[in-house]
């Protein structure tokens, strides 16, 4: 399969994770893949197995999004491997990486807040800046930023104040580069996910997992596959007319 894009993601290693389901589903629609995690042994052995089963090109390596210095190193890597034919021109970047803390305010540590701002919204704002200026120069790009349900509804069971002040951070952030690039071929969008069925929880109790579900009218969390394949579509050449959009992926658990 020829590839003439590549997708960036970023923390898109973890089993059972948003980020590696959508590292799959862009290698299935055709895209490259640049799968950086904070685990860069994790996302090598990722990148190989998507690489086998799908036919594209596929590089993995590590990235400490809240870093600048580790961002600006995985950049220039992949910029290498775009010089050198192994890669073609990244036209999407994915800014899945995230923690979450459910913690009670009051336990909230400065520590906590700063580390929990740091990856969710210093990370998005860092990888965007690193990718940005080659999109603006080729005069294509595809922005999506991983929000959250929780920014919008105010938490929730596991997304507590830090998260989803920081979530909410990634939506203003989306809205106001939207607006500044304006004509230059680059979208900026949000996706908005609820509940969904993956690692990040490890650790719940039954009771917390079934108060989430009563919530949701669909009736289950979503897989990660129904979030991915929205990562996809705002990627794709008919997105091209959504600029500053969230996409709300909660099976009706916040409408508003």
């Amino acid at each position: 399969m020829t590839s003439t894009r590549t997708a960036v993601l970023t923390g898109a290693a973890a089993e059972r994770g948003i980020g590696q389901a959508t590292a799959r589903a862009y290698a299935k629609a055709g895209w490259a893949v640049a799968i950086l995690d904070l685990d860069g042994e994790l996302a090598a052995r990722v990148a190989a197995d998507i690489a086998s089963e799908h036919g594209v090109p596929v590089y993995g390596g590590a990235v400490d999004v809240a870093n600048e210095a580790s961002v600006s190193a995985a950049q220039q890597e992949i910029s290498a491997r775009v010089a050198d034919g192994t890669l073609p021109p990244v036209g999407a970047l994915a800014n899945i990486a995230g923690i979450t803390s459910p913690v009670p305010f009051l336990e909230t540590t400065l520590d906590l807040w700063n580390k929990v701002l740091a990856v969710n919204a210093t990370g998005t704002y860092l990888v965007t800046k690193a990718f940005l200026p080659d999109m603006i120069e080729r005069g294509f790009g595809r922005i999506i930023n991983m929000s959250s349900v929780s920014a919008q509804r105010g938490g929730g069971v596991f997304g507590k104040v830090p998260y989803s002040a920081a979530k909410a951070a990634i939506l203003g952030f989306t809205k106001a580069l939207a607006r500044e690039l304006g004509s230059s071929g680059v979208t900026v969008n949000a996706v908005t996910p609820g509940a969904v069925d993956t690692n990040i929880r490890v650790g719940s109790t039954p009771e917390q997992e079934a108060a989430i579900v009563r919530d949701i009218p669909l009736g289950r969390q979503a897989t990660p596959d129904d979030v991915a394949a929205v990562f996809v579509f705002l990627s794709s050449d008919e997105a091209g007319y959504l600029q500053g959009t969230t996409i709300d992926i909660n099976g009706g658990s916040h409408l508003h």
